[in-house]
This record gives structure tokens, sequence and C-alpha cells, in this order.
């Protein structure tokens, strides 16, 4: 009896852990998305590593390129504030359309 609650025991702590770190809920998550899905696909354990994002050996090269695509959206917004800061101030240097046309 005393070997049953100390497998027991185990059992609770190892389900608290997944609860904890968020497994059970994903788990739960991919699951009802596969059961909500209208036509199931072939292979229910791909949706499962597809939804996982296990699907993608190249994880850490997937990563980096996330982090360098964030970085030059950064850079892209930085030029596009740059450039209309120096469209307003070649304007104030600039005479207006209609003067131009009058030449």
């Amino acid at each position: 009896m005393a070997h049953y609650k100390a497998a027991d025991s185990k059992h609770e702590q190892f389900q608290r852990y997944l609860e904890k770190s968020g497994v059970l809920d994903t788990l739960t998550k991919v699951l009802v998305a596969l059961y909500e899905e209208p036509e199931k696909p072939t292979s229910a354990l791909n949706f499962l590593k597809h939804h996982l994002g296990a699907a993608t050996p190249e994880n850490p090269e997937i990563e980096l390129l996330r982090l360098e695509l964030a970085e030059m959206k950064e850079k892209y917004e930085a030029t596009i504030e740059e450039n209309k800061k120096l469209k307003a101030k070649l304007a104030q240097y600039e005479p207006p359309q209609e003067e131009k046309r009058a030449e």
C-alpha cells in the first residue's frame, strides 16, 4: 500500500509540473482544435506536430530569423519616420507648387 501512495504522489507532482509549465493547457488547446477541425487530417500526429511547432526541425534558425525580422521592422519604421521629417524640412525650403507653375 505504501508503494501505491508513493507512485500516486509522483503522479500528482508530475501533473502539477505539467500544469504549471502550461503543457496541459497547450495540449488541450491543440486537441480541441483537432476535434473542431471540420475535415479531419489524414495524420492526427502531423496535425499535433504542426500546431505544437515541432514540424520544423530548424526551430533555432527560425527564431534567429524572427529576431532579425523584428530588427528590420524597427529599422524600417525609423527610416520611414526620418523620411517624413526630412520631407517636412525640405518642404520649408521649396516654393509652393502653385508658384512653380506660375513661372
